[in-house]
């Protein structure tokens, strides 16, 4: 196994005035070292996880890092600042840079060595030796912890818990990635409990799996926070216990007023209920069962699409690829396992065609089956599938799929209630549940609700399919709106969940829709980078730097990479990004452009129909954004933190 850190990765004097700057400088060592293997491509997805969520933490420390394809294997660099390095904290810059790169299948060892280092960031006498060595080979050593006194030592020199019985506190943190921030919320949560006087146990639901709380420990809890961005596996435990559910850079920020939270659960006597499959069935977890309805509709709706996108994205570009080198025709090409001449050109359009046709039939029943999954847990698989693939059966289309996955999810919420005797709980999940949800699902898709619903499929796909003219102008107005609103959000992942549902029968509207989604997609970042580069003096020096980033997130097409912006000035840069990405939207329908890939991005443009016109829209959607945000921004008076620095070149304001 590699060192994660070496002496030759360690920068003490990091020059570096920037973020961006400064994961460049560490990046450039890591190429050096032979840990990347693409700079520029690790960049990019640096910049991309950095615009989802700042990496500055308290106490001056900045920790950007990502998970890359450009990775070679596990690695550490790290700077130290003299100046200091923006990199979104609250109090202020950050002097100690850690930039983590992982392999895009980095093994446990390794991820766990990750983890170490995040929690041991939240011990001062880490962070003070840090700043006081001047040997980077000693540097290196501290960070692979040769010779620093493990947390568990930091935390026995703390002040003794007073004379009375503690409050205790069980937690649960988690984060997409799993790298880093799952591990700070839980030092974060120790640190505060520390304290506080509160006795903490937190179980770190990271990429490198994790260790079960004693179930002593949960028993004697007096509550339980959940700190997470991922669902919490094996709630059952906590069952019985007050409940905080929270994000996971809420552990990290206030983690006292989390525990002050869990114990005005406690003294009110809140309790949780979850059944063992997962499901919720009692008040007491905030944002749990109780939440409105439509919240958890669209949380139920989103996380069928989140799984079906990766299908979606397959089976999509193979799709597209295989019309790029063979024609449309070869989608009526006889099946490659009769026939396939490995020196022809039409063989293997027709074998890529064949796979993202094979990837593309499971796009219903995947979205149904995760739908039903996102409502009642595991018990709700089966019947959820199995309705996606009578949709399918009955040419319900994707429309079916969401009925479906809606109906299997509510049966199995229904069948869990029912009160069974001890010795059926242990069947209920893998034979009766699935059973019984199976057959019920199957019978309201077949007899009650699928013709119904498969004739608004057909009224729907026709309807796509004759627009022309004003009506056409007008859904890419609504479609360009949606996508620029929230820019990642659930009205953008609507649009985009629609526009999906044309590619799993595709036609010449669908495809005009998939267009006009994906141009739509592009404007705000791109507008943000151009409004940053003509006005600068209306910016922030952050968000000039988020403006250089958004450049290559836009021609990604990430969304995201405006939000940094729109959290900063929402009433001025959300009205501009909808306007810019309306006209996109009516430009690329007027157009008649096409897509039959699910993704935007200057890499799509030679399977686009009318690319130099699809380009076009995009660009006019741009200066449209652009404008109005410069407009609207030159209205009001230039804050003084947006004034160019000395060394930097003046740049005019708009009249």
């Amino acid at each position: 196994m590699s060192e994660l850190i070496t002496a030759e990765l360690v920068d003490l004097d990091l020059s570096a005035e920037t973020k961006s700057a400064a994961a460049r400088s560490l990046a450039e060592r890591m190429v050096a070292a032979g840990r990347v293997t693409d700079l520029d491509g690790f960049l990019a997805d640096v910049a991309a996880r950095e615009a989802q969520m700042p990496t500055g933490l308290d106490g001056g420390i900045g920790i950007p890092h990502c998970r890359s394809e450009h990775v070679a294997a596990p690695t550490l660099a790290f700077g130290r600042s003299a100046r200091g390095i923006d990199f979104g904290a609250p109090d202020g810059p950050a002097d100690l840079v850690f930039l983590i790169a992982a392999p895009a299948g980095a093994d446990d060892d390794h991820l766990t060595i990750l983890s170490g280092l995040a929690r041991r960031l939240m011990d001062p006498g880490f962070t003070g030796a840090l700043r006081a060595e001047g040997d980077p080979a000693a540097v290196a050593a501290l960070i692979r912890g040769e010779g620093a006194p493990p947390p568990a030592e930091a935390a026995a020199k703390a002040p003794d818990a007073p004379a009375d019985e503690p409050f205790r506190i069980v937690a649960v943190t988690s984060c997409p990635t799993g790298i880093a921030h799952t591990y700070m919320a839980a030092e974060s949560l120790e640190a505060a409990a520390r304290a506080e006087g509160v006795v903490i146990s937190v179980e770190t639901q990271g990429s490198a799996g994790f260790q079960r709380l004693d179930p002593s420990v949960v028993a004697a809890a007096d509550a339980v926070i959940w700190a997470h961005d991922v669902e919490v596996r094996e709630k059952a435990r906590f069952s019985g216990k007050p409940v905080v559910d929270t994000g996971v850079k809420a552990g990290i920020s206030r983690p006292a007023e989390l525990i002050a939270e869990a114990r005005r659960k406690a003294g009110r006597g809140e309790v949780s209920r979850f059944s063992d499959d997962g499901a919720d069935t009692g008040a007491g977890a905030s944002g749990g069962s109780s939440a409105h309805f439509g919240i958890r509709l669209r949380t139920y709706l989103m996380s069928g699409v989140s799984y079906m996108v990766p299908f979606v994205a397959a089976g999509g570009l193979l799709i597209a690829l295989s019309f790029a080198i063979g024609g449309y025709e070869i989608a009526s090409a006889p099946s490659v396992a009769e026939h396939f001449a490995w020196g022809e050109a039409d063989s293997w359009a027709a074998l890529l065609n064949q796979i993202g046709g094979a990837a593309f039939g499971f796009l219903v029943p995947v979205l149904a089956g995760y739908i039903a999954y996102g409502m009642a847990d595991r018990p709700a698989l089966v019947p959820g599938f199995v309705g996606g693939a009578i949709a399918l059966t009955i040419d319900a289309g994707f429309l079916g799929g969401l009925v479906a996955g809606l109906l299997a999810g509510a049966v199995v919420m229904a069948i869990q209630r029912v009160k069974v005797h001890p010795t059926l709980r242990g069947i209920m999940p893998v034979l009766v549940i699935p059973l019984l949800a199976s057959v019920a699902v199957g019978f309201l898709m077949f007899v009650v609700v699928g013709k119904p619903i498969a004739s608004l499929q057909k009224a729907l796909t026709d309807g796509l399919n004759g627009l022309s003219g004003s009506n056409a102008v007008i859904l890419g107005v609504v479609l360009g709106l949606m996508m620029c609103f929230d820019m990642g959000g659930p009205l953008n992942k609507v649009a985009y969940a629609f526009a999906v549902g044309g590619l799993a029968d595709p036609t010449d509207g669908s495809l005009k829709v998939m267009a006009a989604v994906m141009a739509a997609g592009m404007v705000p970042p791109l507008a943000m980078a151009l409004a940053t580069t003509v006005r600068a003096r209306l910016f922030t020096h952050t968000e000039r730097e988020n403006g250089r980033a958004a450049w290559v997130l836009g021609a990604s097409f990430i969304s995201e990479g405006a939000i940094p912006f729109a959290a900063a000035d929402p009433l001025r840069v959300i009205p501009s990004v909808m306007a810019g990405g309306a006209v996109t939207g009516a430009l690329s329908m007027a157009f008649g452009a096409t897509l039959r890939a699910p993704h935007g991005g200057v890499f799509v443009v030679p399977l686009i129909g009318q690319p130099f016109l699809y380009l076009l829209a995009i660009a006019a959607g741009t200066a449209v954004a652009t404008a109005l945000v410069v407009i609207l921004k030159g209205l009001r008076r230039i804050p003084e933190e947006a004034a160019p620095a000395a060394d930097e070149p003046k740049v005019p304001v708009a009249a």
